[in-house]
């Protein structure tokens, strides 16, 4: 008698799981049927398609797959196969050339002037170590740069693990470089630090040479996008040189960058002066050799360091007291701060370096010294006698008011964000931060009762201040953008409610805002006229400028959010901000008011590229039936140099948008398809700083030195006068 075994049921949870899993009926589950292969042909959608209406009264069609389609797809499925054999490995540096952006931010001008502070970075981080005092930095009439330092010099044995030369291994090799910390490291402190910089640099560069200076002999090698052309070669230097160091000299690879091969002087000019400052012990020359031109030439060096930066940084300002400076060293980070509160500046400057090298985002250095900071007066003013209420405290906000600041520390292993370093994590950073601002600052300011009583005159006037704002500040908080009563008078909105394609245009007068409201797109263009100039923030305080109706219709149109509050993008109703004014002075003048509003008041939106500037043309020529428009004198000449000797034309200079009708304003200034923006972003937020305080503050002196020096470069034919 043959035993029949029966296997014993599942339990009941793995039933009910098994049911799921081969039902194809709708289930609440969000576990989904999984089709059998037998029955694939039960899955096949038919042919649907549907055209429903959109937002804006554009149709939207929707599709589902056919079966045709479906079979299309299936059959695409089939062809591309993901296995083994589809998965790349790139060899050595291909995958920076791939994928260029991961690595240097951009294929545009920030990508192409970022492969300079790679190298000036190795070169700077030898100054730190302490092995190098001058750097040479010049950028040739080839489109190509060099950069020298007197250091040690790249190491020119052969690498044990590599068996190539220490100089090819860190050319050609990601994650190569004498940076990663421990014992075997070259470095206590660096800014590179992942050992990938300088083989960047070479995979995107044409052609690239090294040149290095060690142990009295010059090793030279040449490169081309990452691969060497020929081998380290060697000679000799004369018994009585001293030489020593590296250079490398590298061509941008056309084929990489989009734009022109061509490196700005006042972009590279702004990173120097900023390493100079913050290594006081080193000398770094630039150089622009140009053809048919003179050579431009500047020398950094301050023996002040961060003091004599923040007196640079405050120059058309009046300080309160001179700068306050103090060094911290524990557990081998190193701790610099140089601060100076100054009494007609009403928003703060705070500058966080690590390593020499800019954290724009902040990070845990930039929170432990305002909070330090914060914490320190709110303790002296409870015991002074200016503060006759010891209950109110003081917001950081209200400290920090009229504060320009710069914190630099020095770490052994930075932990940064990616390879642009832009924000430090180091949790042990901010304890030595606060400790340090706490300590030093506490006796300084014990030491200079004067100095103290200055800082909490000014930290409580700015208490008062954001008091007697608060009606306004309330009233901007509480009128919510999305009712059309709560939005400006003279506004044209648009139709779309998208912030990603909608975009407004800040016009100067009620004449061209009627142009342009009758030129515009309606779907996704809106208006906001001006009535003449808005108030100089810069010279006024917050109260002052809540007050303002041109400034509240900014505020409310724009749903800019209140000073001071994280900005939200996504509260934004446009993300395209134009600012359009006329071509002469006073439009500029207009459009440098805004500009310091935006800088001031949101300084998030450019770091977001919401602001542009709208570029109208200057000179309308006709001949015969043809009509052109000229942006420039050099568009103009360029034009008429295309007309026979004999021909006749007519040009007319736009003295306004005003003067524009509708349909031209449209075809030249406003059609997405034709017209010029300039998109406008903050690189050196310090230099921007000082630009807005020497052009809009009240220090009228160094305004009218600024324009003698400029004076020469000016044409007065192009003078409104």
């Amino acid at each position: 008698m043959a035993l029949l075994l029966r296997p014993s049921p599942p339990p009941p949870h793995l039933r009910l799981l098994l049911r799921r899993l081969l039902s194809s009926a709708p289930t609440p589950s969000r576990l989904l049927p999984v089709p059998s292969p037998s029955a694939r042909h039960l899955f096949r959608p038919r042919v649907v398609a549907a055209v429903v209406p959109g937002r804006n009264g554009v149709a939207v069609r929707a599709f589902m797959a056919s079966t045709a389609a479906s079979d299309a797809m299936q059959e695409k499925r089939v062809a591309g196969e993901y296995t083994a054999a589809n998965v790349q490995v790139l060899e050595a540096l291909d995958g920076v050339r791939k994928r260029p952006g991961m690595y240097i931010g951009s294929t545009g001008p920030r990508g192409l002037h970022h492969l300079v502070v790679e190298i000036l970075d190795n070169a700077v981080d030898e100054a730190q170590a302490g092995y190098a005092t001058e750097i040479n930095v010049v950028l040739h009439d080839d489109n190509s740069v060099s950069v020298t330092d007197n250091g040690r010099g790249i190491p020119t044995d052969i690498h044990p693990q590599t068996k190539k030369s220490c100089v090819e291994t860190v050319l050609t090799l990601m994650h190569a470089g004498g940076k990663f910390g421990g014992s075997t490291s070259s470095y206590s402190v660096a800014g590179g630090l992942h050992g990938v910089g300088l083989s960047v640099v070479n995979a995107l560069s044409e052609a690239l040479e090294v040149t290095v200076c060690r142990d009295g002999k010059e090793y030279r090698q040449r490169y081309s996008r990452g691969k060497p052309l020929t081998t380290l070669t060697s000679t000799t230097l004369p018994d009585e040189s001293s030489r020593q160091g590296s250079c490398i000299r590298f061509w941008p690879d056309k084929e990489i960058f989009t734009t022109a091969i061509e490196f700005d002087f006042s972009t590279i000019s702004s990173r120097i002066r900023e390493l100079a400052f913050l290594n006081p012990e080193l000398t770094i020359t630039l150089t622009k050799e140009e053809q048919d031109a003179q050579v431009q030439h500047n020398e950094y060096c301050y023996a002040g360091g961060l003091v004599e930066y923040v007196a640079w940084l405050n120059t058309d300002k009046k300080p309160l007291h001179d700068p306050i400076a103090f060094r911290k060293e524990l557990d081998g980070i190193i701790v610099d701060v140089s601060l100076q509160w100054c009494s007609d500046s009403y928003s703060d400057t705070v500058l966080g370096y690590a390593n020499s090298i800019r954290t724009i985002d902040g990070g845990t250095h930039i929170e432990g010294l305002k909070t330090s900071l914060t914490r320190t007066i709110n303790s002296f003013a409870k015991k002074s006698k200016i503060m006759k209420d010891k209950d109110i405290s003081l917001s950081g906000e209200h400290v920090r008011e009229g504060m320009t600041c710069i914190i630099s520390v020095k770490v052994p292993n930075p932990e940064f964000e990616g390879q642009t370093k832009t924000r430090l994590g180091n949790p042990e950073v901010r304890r030595i931060v606060e400790q340090s601002v706490q300590e030093n600052l506490t006796e300084y300011l014990e030491l200079h009762p004067d100095v103290l009583d200055s800082i909490l005159s000014k930290s409580l006037n700015a208490l008062k201040a954001a008091l007697a704002a608060k009606r306004a500040r309330e009233l901007v908080r509480t009128k919510s953008v999305l009712k059309s009563s709560s939005l400006p008078g003279k506004l044209a909105d648009c139709a779309s409610s998208n912030p990603a394609e909608s975009e407004i245009f800040i016009v100067e007068g009620d004449s061209a805002g009627g142009s342009a409201k009758q030129g515009r797109d309606r779907k996704f263009q809106a208006i906001l006229p001006l009535r003449g100039k808005i108030l100089n923030i810069e010279r006024r305080d917050e109260a002052a400028m809540y007050k303002n109706e041109e400034i509240q219709n900014l505020i409310l149109g724009l749903g800019l959010g209140v000073k001071g509050e994280d900005f939200k993008k996504e509260a934004l109703r446009y993300h395209k901000i134009v600012i359009l004014t006329d071509a002469d002075v006073d439009g500029a003048h207009i459009r440098t008011l805004l500009l310091t509003f935006f800088f001031r008041y949101q300084r998030a939106l450019f770091d977001e590229g919401c602001i542009y500037v709208g570029v109208p043309p200057l000179y309308k020529v006709e001949r015969g039936k043809q009509v052109h428009y000229c942006y420039d004198e050099a568009d103009l000449k360029e034009l008429v140099n295309t007309f026979p000797t004999n021909a006749s034309y007519n040009t007319q200079r736009f003295k306004g948008l005003g003067e524009m009708m509708p349909l031209q304003l449209w075809e030249t200034t406003m059609d997405p398809e034709r017209r010029l923006l300039k998109q406008l972003t903050v690189e050196d937020a310090a230099e921007a700083n000082v630009v807005f305080s020497s052009l809009m503050g009240a220090r009228v002196e160094y305004r009218k030195e600024l324009i003698q020096k400029a004076a020469s470069m000016v044409n007065l034919d192009h003078l409104d006068i």
